[in-house]
């Protein structure tokens, strides 16, 4: 059944909180007690030089490799690679000599693929792996295949059970489990259909796409499923508004997920529809999920959204990347494809990929205005040492305190003795005068108290070194990162002063 309402960690929380892995992002109420200040979400901005490349992954992914210190894409059985994120250069390969191609299924048809960078596998043979999805009378099922390099792969090791195409997949680490975020096999009498009345499918019967959830530990052993044991998960729903030039229910194209500091991030590829001359028309909206089934979507709005210009390299069929994004320096990375769409071609046009940026935590804000307002924490507790913040308060302030779980301000750790914070920065320490740290109120449930004027709180985290890794998990990676995880802190930075709103282009 899929999960509705609320998520009962929401619902329920726990009576402690411990936040010793991430960045602790406002995206939903589950670190939120009490609070005056108002939540804002907040929209990826396109990079001005769109497109970055001239074709597009289907899921596929891109990632940053830590090995070699490059950014890798993987599109349609071939590879590219980047310094920068921005300039592709497409390599001459071995597999088929003069070309980029990496994979050949000669008995199938290759339809979309998720490659997974896997910095936490022991076996340097299974670093990479891919799960491709084959079309075909014999198949319509996930072929699981490992690399070393992430170029040369080896033969199948296992299948999965019966799906669609866009079904990806992905690595919940909280669990250690793979999860496959299938696409309904459209199995006879399950599911529904809805008559499409607009636009380039009028007078058909749609399948409404949903997505199927399964778990795997192992990718080989236990990835396979049968029809009846695979159970409904999310799709969209009414709040996923149509288009009112269409006015036909939305669907759910893709799900691709990724670790994130402390949660899961989902980008949500919402369908609305098409018209005879224009390729699907789809927005990515953001999802959040801390135990990586049930959903929270409080916002709908687009995270990266289509153009409505004829033309646009994303005029149509934007959609979600593998890996979903990377961390570089103090934004956020979102590869998205999109075709631009062509008289003549009906549904199709040129094809692309686009970069959308965000500040790093940049999904939700905690903001206040001249009036200072204030937010308070569920019971919390931690091991680190060091208080930091993702704030933008260059002409307002933020200071914090630290209270008992019954609600009394421990000293020294008061409002009064805070050192008042007053910039725009993606990594922030906060601190008290005449403590080095937060150490005596370590390992003991305890609340932190925000006060903030004329500024925007995006996140915090306690860590346990001055550099402010926050030993989250750092979705694709990126420029920097060593493995999973942020063990890095200041070091990713850039060395310059912050001086922008919380979108921006890539420096």
């Amino acid at each position: 059944m899929e999960p509705i309402g609320r998520p009962p960690y929401i619902v329920s929380p726990p009576e402690v909180i411990p936040i010793d892995v991430g960045r602790q992002l406002f995206v939903d109420d589950f670190l939120i007690e009490k609070t005056s200040l108002n939540r804002s979400f907040h929209s990826a901005e396109y990079y001005s030089g769109n497109p970055v490349f001239d074709n597009f992954p289907y899921s596929d992914g891109i990632w940053y490799d830590p090995h070699d210190n490059l950014f890798k894409m993987w599109y349609w059985n071939r590879y590219a690679a980047s310094k920068d994120g921005i300039h592709w250069e497409q390599p001459s390969l071995d597999l088929v000599p003069g070309t980029n191609i990496i994979f050949v299924v000669p008995e199938a048809e290759r339809d979309s693929s998720t490659v997974w960078l896997d910095l936490e596998e022991k076996d340097p043979n299974r670093r990479y792996k891919m799960i491709v999805y084959l079309k075909g009378p014999k198949h319509n099922y996930c072929s699981v295949h490992f690399s070393a390099d992430g170029i040369h792969w080896g033969e199948s090791v296992a299948k999965s059970g019966r799906c669609g195409d866009t079904t990806s997949v992905f690595w919940n680490p909280f669990r250690k489990v793979w999860v496959y975020s299938a696409k309904d096999p459209h199995v006879p009498g399950r599911g529904d259909t809805i008559l499409v009345e607009t636009g380039a499918l009028k007078g058909k019967q749609q399948r409404v796409k949903r997505r199927l959830y399964w778990e795997a530990r192992d990718l080989i052993s236990d990835c396979i499923w049968t029809d009846e044991e695979i159970p409904y998960w999310i799709g969209a729903d009414k709040r996923d508004l149509p288009r009112p030039d269409l006015n036909i229910p939305t669907m759910l194209y893709r799900l691709d997920c990724v670790a994130y500091e402390s949660l899961i991030l989902g980008l949500f590829t919402i369908w609305h529809g098409q018209y005879d001359s224009r390729p699907k028309i789809n927005d990515l909206v953001a999802g959040f999920s801390r135990d990586g089934f049930h959903w929270d979507r409080t916002n709908r709005e687009p995270l990266v959204t289509v153009s409505e210009k004829y033309g646009d390299w994303n005029w149509g069929n934007v959609s979600s990347v593998g890996g979903c994004c990377l961390i570089v320096g103090d934004k956020l990375y979102f590869y998205v494809a999109g075709r631009a769409g062509e008289k003549n071609t009906p549904n199709e046009g040129k094809i692309t990929t686009g970069l959308a940026t965000l500040r790093r935590d940049g999904f939700a804000s905690m903001d206040a205005g001249d009036s200072e307002g204030s937010l308070t924490t569920r019971p919390i507790s931690f091991n680190g040492k060091h208080l930091f913040v993702n704030v933008d308060t260059p002409q307002g302030e933020l200071k914090a305190e630290v209270l008992d779980d019954s609600g009394r301000v421990i000293e020294p750790f008061t409002r009064e003795n805070c050192a008042s914070v007053t910039a725009d920065r993606t990594l922030q320490i906060v601190s008290w005068k005449g403590v080095d740290d937060l150490s005596r109120v370590s390992g003991r449930p305890v609340k932190f108290r925000f006060h903030l004027s004329r500024g925007r709180l995006y996140a915090f985290w306690v860590s346990p070194e001055k550099s402010g890794a926050s030993h989250g998990y750092v979705a694709a990676g990126g420029p920097g990162f060593t493995g999973p995880k942020d063990t890095i802190g200041n070091a990713t930075l850039p060395h310059r002063k912050r001086t922008t709103n919380p979108r921006g282009q890539p420096g």
